[in-house]
């Protein structure tokens, strides 16, 4: 029942019947968490990059544009959804859906990073309802895969859950969570992520199993945990108070579980839209940052105290929902509300500047910011990849490039939404369309 296939351009898909029929939400292109231990360090192996933390250390990078624009290497179609791609052991890796009536298929592509040459496609049947051949909807799968070794991990918008082999495309082992489980329609939208043994997974799964972890070799459920409603933000692992914690935030609760088997450490209840929570948490020293909700986490023992905001209400705690936020020292930046970005006082959030220079785009704008060296690369939803400085003292803009054309028809515009992956001195980035490849490597004639 493998749907895999191999071939230099455009492979025929075999598939397979899948019966799932659920409800859902609008959902962005979140993922995270931590380096995989065996990924090489220029590759981009899951969500936000290798450290999950959304930065890209890699050197030999311009630090402006060509006059002429981007180098580009490739660019190959594909079909919708809002996975970010993954780049790993000289291939990318692009989870889409192909749309056509009776029966959407979910397809996993693996190109060749340098060639953009389709290398193998996995496809399976996974029923859409009507409303999803629409356009305006959004439809695909969200999660972005997760690379670890001869493996790739992927979890549909359903929740049917697979281990592909990296190099032919072939079934280690699958999981059809939304059979198992009652899960909303197209819910499944945070990415998966890897802990030792564990593949962790956070779908909304009733009753009892919001989060569960799978053995990563085999599939095995290990522990579930949680009753909650799944939202866009998808999970992280850190270290504090002595203990490991994983933040799932829901949409009705922060949470910080054992990863070893699911007990709570500490829960605050907070309800929040899925169209709101879509930031990935981030963490730095003692600081969790929730999107525009500050905590102080405990050196001592697994516990979290809010700093800032004074009022939980959604408009006081989201800074945005397409974009997660950058913390930096003292410092936080990240886009807001309607296309500014600003700089918020990490201590008090009190904004110290704003500038609404990057995007036209209003409502639904997004910025994905990649610090890089001393400096940032920051994405827009108009498709633009900008080299800019960031600091205390305000925003400076050095170069400015078109990467990718925004295809999502929102209102009276159209975005492009999946953050994009960073490896390897280029830059890969996803519309509903298409993928493309770009040299950002500093004199490439030299090397």
């Amino acid at each position: 029942m493998h749907s895999t296939t191999h071939g230099p351009v455009t492979p025929r898909l075999k598939t397979r019947p899948a019966t799932l029929v659920f409800e859902t939400l609008f959902g962005g292109a979140m993922g995270v968490f931590l380096v995989a231990a065996t990924a090489q360090a220029t590759d981009w192996p899951q969500f936000r990059g290798p450290n999950r933390d959304g930065s890209w250390n890699e050197s030999g990078i311009l630090d402006s544009f060509p006059a002429e624009g981007l180098r580009f290497k490739w660019r190959r179609p594909i079909g919708g959804g809002w996975s970010s791609p993954v780049v790993a052991q000289g291939r990318v890796f692009i989870f889409d859906v192909e749309l056509i009536k009776p029966t959407a298929k979910e397809r996993l592509h693996c190109f060749d990073e340098k060639t953009g040459e389709i290398l193998w496609v996995y496809s399976y049947d996974e029923p859409y309802g009507d409303w999803t051949y629409v356009p305006e909807r959004g439809a695909g799968p969200t999660a972005t895969p997760v690379v670890e070794g001869d493996r790739i991990y992927l979890l549909g918008a359903n929740g049917w859950t697979h281990c592909l082999d990296v190099k032919t495309g072939k079934v280690i082992w699958e999981k059809n969570i939304g059979k198992e489980y009652e899960v909303a329609e197209m819910s499944c939208r945070p990415s998966p992520l890897i802990d030792g043994a564990l593949l962790i997974v956070f779908t909304g799964a009733k009753p009892g199993a919001s989060v569960l972890a799978l053995d990563k070799l085999t599939g095995k459920e290990i522990w579930k945990a949680l009753d909650d409603p799944v939202s866009n933000s998808s999970p992280i692992i850190f270290t504090a108070g002595g203990k490991r914690q994983l933040i799932a935030w829901s949409n009705s609760s922060l949470n910080s579980l054992d990863p070893l088997d699911g007990k709570t450490y500490w829960r605050e209840l907070m309800t929040t839209s899925g169209n709101d929570s879509a930031a990935t948490p981030v963490f730095q020293g003692n600081r969790l940052l929730v999107s525009g909700l500050m905590l102080d986490v405990s050196r001592e023992t697994p516990t979290a105290q809010i700093l800032w905001p004074d009022s939980r209400a959604p408009s006081k705690r989201v800074l945005s929902n397409t974009s997660t936020p950058v913390l930096q020292g003292d410092y936080i930046y990240t886009a807001r509300g309607f296309g500014d970005l600003v700089c918020l006082e990490a201590a008090t959030g009190r904004q110290i500047w704003s500038t609404n220079s990057l995007t036209a785009s209003k409502n639904g704008a997004s910025i994905n910011i990649t610090p890089q060296g001393g400096g940032y690369f920051l994405f827009t939803d108009e498709g633009n990849l900008i080299r800019a400085h960031l600091s205390s003292t305000g925003y400076r803009e050095f170069s400015r490039a078109h990467l990718i054309d925004p295809t999502w028809p929102f209102g009276q515009t159209k975005f492009v939404y999946a953050p994009p992956a960073f490896a390897n001195r280029h830059v890969f980035a996803r519309s509903e369309a298409e993928v493309v490849c770009a040299s950002l490597e500093a004199n490439p004639a030299e090397r």
